[in-house]
Formats: structure tokens, C-alpha cells, sequence
């Protein structure tokens, strides 16, 4: 279970006067982004404020015979495209054959359309591998076999290819490497990432716990709920564990998410080499692990659940994910023997639920799962079936509804098979918001976005393990969009507060309408001052805040420490 939550109902005693003067308040102490290392990297990308519009949609299709042959030469006559059934005009269309484009062969083409990529024949085509590295799951011997695999690797990236290095150990993110093609800077940035600890143990130590203790309840006959080899509904103690371990894997899909948005918009291929090191698509299965035992409890998320935020997302932005099966969990050898006794008549059961989670995320975009002893070759592999492939594109009817839409691209040729991405969600903006708060809570900068300054008050007790915390923001009036109506001028808004503390545990995002009305027009540099107390856990925070606007998309934020 998460260790707090910003309380249902804890904006109290909310204050919306009139336009006024800036008020006196104190200046939030700002995370500082993590820098990159080495000279050649670019900086730091805007993360949070960042609007990410999407007008086209991108897919990345490749082609292959029965024996698995790359098929080249195709054009834009020889695929037929869907939309939820739905045949869908191919508006663009290019073809990628060992890393540079070529004529498509066919006279009278559609100029591109604008947000499609441009590609002259002949022109190199690069990617940008974005590697997310995650240090919460894995056992440090394994993830660093494969992290030096990466490093002995990198001479394979061409003079257009670049890549951006993240780790994540559960309780924020770290960028060890902006957009670089430096192979030193990533060497650096890779031994950098070596050198991180990894809670492998720890997770290993939860699920040696969790068995040791069913079994003691087994052998004297306490059985805390209706366990039996064909109950379908878990029990108390499995399903607080099966419960946590969703949590654990909510955080990194989380993560992940934050850091495809941190790097939205390189140039080229964008593929994300995610290292991941054992996240169970069911964690009830996984917890349970019985085949003959169907658990049908929908108290705890299932896999397409938990990471559909992550496969969206990557389809959103044109990301293809290959996924790298990193040991973690269900480590074999003797790092994960020392840890004691778990389970190893279901080993492959749950290790079954690891792969499920990485092939469903390869699948849903276009990629390839990367299992067992494709980890130790990650960049060759993704290299390879990155450097020749079909571009197309169209321009769908957005509606922002947060509908998710299934696409289908066949081949009219007999006896070819195709792979690309299945669907593309068309996203909110009230959930494209709410994931940029998201990302700037992860990375702790906010370059993107307009300041407001927040002053903090003294923390109140407020029942056994909460406290209320006054704040203060003043809210910048230049910045926002005022608008006569009715003989006042009036200006509606949307207040975000989200809350991370020292654990890594994150709040959810309340969305609070604004309304701000004066009988005048604001005078230039006014400010409105605005208060309200948030009930929090009693554990050491930090509180972010944002006020969107949506007549001008601007994002305006505020963030500071909290220390009960």
C-alpha cells in the first residue's frame, strides 16, 4: 500500500480574492536537475510545462517473409491501413533500408504532411536510443553485465544516432546522460550507472517473506482467509503483497512514462531501450503462482492496467520500446540462492509473468522483447531491427477524449508478415496536464514552465500520522488570460497539487477549478493571492503545485520541501 495520499478534501479553507498586488512571499527551494556528464551532452531537455502537441500519427512497420527476411521495396500501394476497422489514406510514407531513406518508386506522391518526418532519398536516417535504467528490481551483478554490454556496444552507434541515459531507484529519477553522441560521455555516464546501488535484495527479501510466512501458517494450520488450491479470491496476506508489488510496478511504469516525456521530441527513430529487472504482468498470478488456481480478484491491477500508461504513452509520442530482461526477481545463481528459500516448484510460472510483462510492452508499440540471452547483445539487437523499416503516417480527427483508438497496417502482398504498433490513445488535455505534473514531481526541474512563488507555513498536527500545511501561492495575472464577462473580468483556471515523499511514495492529482473575478482589468505585474491547507502523512514531502490555463496553455508552478 502506498505510504500516504494527498487527502480527498484537503484543499480547505480556500481563499480566491480579488486581483492584487504580489504578495511577500518566500521562494521555493527547487530541486536542482541532475547534470550530465561530460562537455559534449546537450542540455538538460524541459520536462515539466512541456506541451507536447501531436498532430500526426507516426507507424513504424516492418516487414518480413515466412522465414523471418527483412522485405524491402514495398510502396505506399502495397499496405492498406485501419482505424478501428476503418480504412484510413496513407498521407506519408517512406522507406528506411539500413539507416537511410529511399525512393519510394511511385510518381505523384502527397507532399508530407507537417509533423510527419521529412526524409529525402538518400538522406541518413538516425536514431535515438533512450535508455531507462531500472535500479529498484534488479540484483547489481546482472544489471551491470548488461549496462557493460551496452558500454562495449556503443562504437555501433552511427554519426546520426544519439542516446540519453536514465536511472530510476524507485524514488527519482536521475539523467546520467542528455542527448549525446559522444562514446565517452556515455562510457562515463554508463560506469556512472554501475556505480548506482540496486534493491534487488530488498524486493527478494518481500517475496521470501511472503512465502516463509504462508508456509508457517500452512504447517500449523493458520490459514488467514479462504486460500485452497481453487479459491479464486486471494486472501488478506496475499493480497496485501499482491497489492505491493503492484505498487512497485505502478512506480516504475510511472517513471518510465516521466522519462519519455522528459525526451519527447528527438530527431530520427526514436526507440527506448528499457532495462527492466522483473515486473510481473499479474501480480496476483505472481503472487499466488499456481497454474491450476485461477484468481479472479480485480482488487489488484492486472498488467495491461498498470502499463498502458507507459505503451500509450510511447505510441503517443513515436517511442518503439525494447524492453531488456534484466534478472532481478527471479534471478538464477547464486546472488538470488543466498537470498534463502522461495517457491522454485513455480519459478517458471513467475518468471513467465516477467516475460509477459515485457513482450506486452515490445508488442503494443512495435518492438522486440529481449529476453534471456538477447540482453547481453540489447544495442546490436535494437540496431538492427531499427535500421530498415516502412514510415507511415496520418492525420486522425483528435478529439482529446482520452479514447483509445486500434490500428491495424496489413500487407496486400500473400505470405508477408507485419509488425507495428496496435493502437494510439487520443489523450486529454486534462490528462496531458496531469502527466506533466507527473513528470516534473519525478525529475524535480521545471525549466519549461512559469514560476509562482509559494510560501509554506508551519506544519500543524492533524490526527495520529497526518499534518495540515498552510500554503501561500501568488498567482502571476500577466501570465494568465483575462477575459470581460458580464462587466467583470474573469480568468478560470485548473489548480494541481501533487505530493512525493522521502520514500518515493507519490499522492495522487487532484484537479480544483479556479474562478478569479475583479470588477477592473488587472494593472500590469499584479498577482492573486491564493491559500489553502493541505492534510498530508507525517513523513517529510515534496509538494508541488501547478495552475494551468487552459486559454493559453500556460503552465505556471510552484514547488518546496515540506519537513514535519
Amino acid at each position: 500500500m502506498r505510504a500516504f495520499r494527498l487527502f480527498a478534501g484537503a484543499l480547505l479553507a480556500a481563499a480566491l480574492p480579488a486581483f492584487a498586488q504580489a504578495p511577500t512571499a518566500a521562494a521555493p527551494a527547487q530541486r536542482p536537475a541532475a547534470p550530465a556528464p561530460g562537455s559534449s551532452a546537450e542540455p538538460a531537455p524541459g520536462i515539466f510545462g512541456e506541451q507536447i502537441e501531436v498532430r500526426v500519427v507516426n507507424v513504424e512497420v516492418v516487414v518480413t517473409d515466412k522465414q523471418g527476411t527483412r522485405v524491402a521495396g514495398l510502396g505506399p500501394g502495397d499496405f492498406r491501413l485501419r482505424v478501428d476497422g476503418k480504412p484510413a489514406p496513407i498521407e506519408y510514407f517512406s522507406e528506411v533500408r539500413g539507416g537511410q531513406a529511399v525512393a519510394t518508386g511511385e510518381p505523384g506522391q502527397a507532399p508530407p504532411v507537417p509533423g510527419l518526418p521529412s526524409l529525402a532519398p538518400g538522406s541518413p536516417v538516425g536514431t535515438s536510443y533512450l535508455v531507462f535504467v531500472d535500479d529498484f528490481f534488479p540484483i547489481a551483478p546482472r544489471r551491470d553485465e548488461v549496462l557493460r554490454s551496452l558500454k562495449k556496444d556503443l562504437p555501433l552507434l552511427g554519426p546520426d544516432d544519439r542516446m540519453a541515459i536514465v536511472a530510476f531507484d524507485g524514488k527519482s529519477l536521475t539523467m546520467l546522460s542528455s542527448w549525446s553522441n559522444s562514446e565517452r560521455t556515455l562510457g562515463r555516464a554508463i560506469e556512472q550507472a554501475i556505480g548506482r546501488p540496486t534493491y534487488g535484495f530488498q524486493r527478494l527479501s518481500e517475496l521470501r517473506s511472503f512465502e516463509v510466512t504462508r508456509q508457517m501458517n500452512a504447517a500449523v494450520g493458520v490459514v488467514p482467509g479462504p486460500r485452497s488450491a481453487f479459491a479464486q479470491q486471494l486472501d488478506l496476506e496475499e493480497l496485501s503483497f499482491a497489492q505491493r508489488v503492484a505498487d512497485q510496478v505502478k512506480r516504475e511504469v510511472d517513471a518510465a512514462v516521466s522519462t519519455l516525456r522528459g525526451f519527447a521530441a528527438p530527431p530520427g527513430r526514436k526507440v527506448m531501450l528499457l532495462l527492466s529487472g522483473g515486473w510481473p504482468y499479474s501480480p496476483a498470478d505472481y503472487v499466488v503462482n499456481n497454474p491450476n488456481r485461477p484468481v479472479l480478484n480485480r482488487d489488484v491491477p492486472r498488467g495491461e492496467d498498470l502499463l498502458r500508461p507507459l505503451t500509450d504513452t510511447a505510441n503517443r509520442l513515436g517511442y518503439t520500446l525494447y524492453p531488456v530482461d534484466v534478472p532481478g526477481l527471479q534471478a538464477n545463481g547464486p546472488e538470488a540462492a543466498d537470498e534463502g528459500p522461495v517457491d522454485r516448484g513455480g519459478i517458471d510460472l513467475r518468471q513467465q509473468e516477467i516475460h509477459d510483462t515485457l513482450s506486452f510492452a515490445a508488442q503494443q508499440t512495435g518492438g522486440r522483447a529481449l529476453l534471456n540471452g538477447l540482453r547481453m547483445q540489447a544495442l546490436p539487437n535494437a540496431a538492427n531491427d531499427t535500421r530498415s523499416y516502412y514510415w507511415l503516417g496520418f492525420t486522425p480527427t483528435w478529439q482529446k477524449n482520452d479514447k483509445r483508438h486500434k490500428v491495424t497496417v496489413e500487407v496486400t502482398r500473400p505470405g508477408l508478415k507485419v509488425r507495428s504498433r496496435e493502437d494510439f490513445l487520443d489523450l486529454s488535455r486534462k490528462s496531458e496536464v496531469s502527466m506533466m505534473v507527473e513528470s516534473a514531481m519525478l525529475f524535480g526541474n521545471s525549466p519549461g514552465a512559469i514560476a509562482m512563488p509559494l510560501q509554506v507555513g508551519k506544519p500543524a498536527k492533524a490526527g495520529r500520522r497526518e499534518i495540515e500545511v498552510p500554503i501561500t501561492i501568488a498567482i502571476p495575472l500577466d501570465a494568465i488570460t483575462v477575459v470581460p464577462v458580464e462587466g467583470k473580468h474573469v480568468a478560470e483556471l485548473e489548480l494541481r497539487v501533487a505530493a512525493l515523499d522521502e520514500n518515493g511514495d507519490r499522492s495522487d492529482i487532484p484537479v480544483v477549478p479556479l474562478k478569479l473575478s475583479s470588477a477592473s482589468a488587472p494593472p500590469k505585474g499584479a498577482f492573486s493571492r491564493y491559500q489553502t491547507k493541505l492534510r498530508l502523512r507525517n513523513i517529510k514531502q515534496h509538494v508541488i503545485v501547478a495552475i494551468f490555463d487552459p486559454l493559453s496553455n500556460h503552465i505556471l508552478t510552484a514547488e518546496a520541501n515540506v519537513t514535519p
